[in-house]
């Protein structure tokens, strides 16, 4: 199963590059590799917030198209390799008791964005964005350190993905410790495009609660929340 996912990762990746590729060549858009810093994050109150002291540093890296539309408008799909989760702590690794989770699922991600730019100077410009994806689980890691009366242990597992089709409301294969396969937000974005590079932020809104068997939509515990901060060089 990992297997074919990462076929079909690579698959979409290269596909976007010669779609980028054969367009560019038309002087009718820009092909961009991108990477940089995740600040992830999972909503625990009912109104979708999050505890910022269960923040988790990951990354980024993928590509995408510019297509400019006219009158500084551009669209923007891409493929994008991304972590998310978020990390529990109590206490501190010199206390007596202590307790450290971590969990960093790693999803093939799918933009689709709406970028409008205002000119700054001839070689620089202002962008603004927003947009939904659809993301796909493909691996992580769980990880647990803890310490009780002193005893210290370690523990590593791969994340388990729950076999859910996305085409029904019906999820498959769910059960306690497993994450939904399939994550679905919104994007908002903004920063600086030069000649060669651009830089900015990107902030990620998950709109389905991760959790498998999560159904209960009442509230907005349990979802992805994901800033990131992205360097991109232009080809």
């Amino acid at each position: 199963m990992k297997k074919k996912i990462l076929s079909a990762t690579v698959i979409s990746l290269m596909s976007l590059g010669v779609f980028a590729q054969t367009k560019g060549s038309a002087n009718e858009g820009s092909f961009i590799i991108r990477g940089g810093l995740n600040q992830a994050n999972i909503s625990v109150t009912e109104n979708g917030r999050v505890d910022e002291a269960n923040t988790l540093t990951s990354f980024h890296v993928g590509i995408a198209f510019d297509l400019p539309l006219g009158a500084g408008l551009s669209f923007q799909p891409g493929a994008t390799y991304t972590g998310k989760g978020a990390k529990t702590q109590v206490g501190q690794p010199t206390d007596n008791s202590y307790y450290k989770a971590t969990s960093n699922p790693m999803y093939l991600e799918i933009p689709l964005n709406l970028v409008g730019k205002i000119a700054l100077t001839e070689n620089s410009k202002f962008y603004i964005g927003a947009g939904p994806y659809g993301a796909m689980g493909i691996t992580g890691k769980n990880k647990v350190e803890s310490k009780v009366f002193g005893l210290q242990t370690f523990t590593s597992r791969d994340i388990e993905f729950s076999k859910d089709d996305p085409t029904t409301a019906q999820e498959e294969n769910n059960g306690y410790g497993k994450l939904k396969r399939f994550d679905y937000g919104l994007n908002a974005l903004a920063g600086f495009e030069f000649t060669r590079f651009t830089i900015g932020a990107n902030y990620g809104y998950g709109i389905t609660k991760i959790n498998s068997g999560a159904d209960n939509g009442t509230n907005d515990r349990g979802k992805n929340r994901v800033l990131s901060f992205t360097l991109g060089l232009k080809l």
